[in-house]
């Protein structure tokens, strides 16, 4: 039985980090033709070539992560700020910059953004710079979605608790942090990868085909 995205060709960024891993397991279980790839995108002109050299994009998986350790906003620095946003914004823009021209001239086209949960709710420890490179996601992705619509569906997941080597890798697991944490969830558990990659599947498949500039909360309750 053909899966969901059958025929389709899809581009996963940053395969093996943050949601990487389980969105290219369960894509390809679904049909799609998934070209993921660990490389930077450090210009307009990469991203560029990395989409020659795919040729056809029917879905842009715009995964981007950055691991950072928690610090207050008073210590953060412009070095900091500046490595946020080149590893979780700067390269969503050059990539979806670089598809857009073909799904534009074709009149179709699926974008998800894996964003953080942490761009619609605040919190203690230190995450402000990181924080604001979500928030600044969420934003480019509401005012996009406007612009493209109704040829090209732009959409947004805000995750968190989620098991993935990027946030929750199995050694933070251990600790009392990641206890308070937990406790701090209605779901009272991480998610698997494949659970966000299900969410992350509605949003490229058929079925979100009346979505425009929607973010999807996938956090076990946290953000209500």
């Amino acid at each position: 039985m053909p899966g969901r995205l059958t025929g389709k060709s899809v581009i996963v960024t940053d395969q093996n980090a943050y949601s990487g891993p389980g969105i290219v397991d369960l894509f390809r279980e679904e049909g799609a033709e998934v070209h993921a790839t660990t490389r930077p995108i450090p210009s307009r002109e990469a991203a560029e070539e990395f989409v020659a050299e795919v040729g056809r994009v029917d879905i842009l998986i715009a995964n981007h992560a950055v691991p950072f350790e928690p610090a207050p906003a008073v210590t953060g620095t412009d070095d900091e700020m500046q490595r946020i946003m080149e590893g979780v914004f700067y390269p969503m823009h050059r990539m979806i910059r670089a598809v857009l021209p073909q799904m534009l001239e074709r009149g179709r086209g699926k974008i998800v953004i894996t964003g953080s949960a942490s761009a619609l709710r605040g919190r203690e420890g230190g995450v402000a710079l990181y924080a604001a490179a979500r928030g600044a996601q969420i934003s480019y992705m509401h005012n996009l979605a406007l612009e493209v619509a109704p040829q090209i569906n732009v959409n947004a997941t805000a995750q968190t608790y989620v098991d993935n080597p990027t946030y929750f890798p199995a050694e933070y697991q251990q600790t009392q942090d990641f206890r308070d944490r937990l406790a701090e969830a209605p779901a009272k558990r991480l998610a698997s990868m494949r659970e966000c990659a299900q969410t992350v599947l509605f949003l490229a498949g058929p079925e979100s085909d009346f979505f425009y500039g929607q973010v999807v909360p996938f956090a076990g309750g946290w953000t209500v």
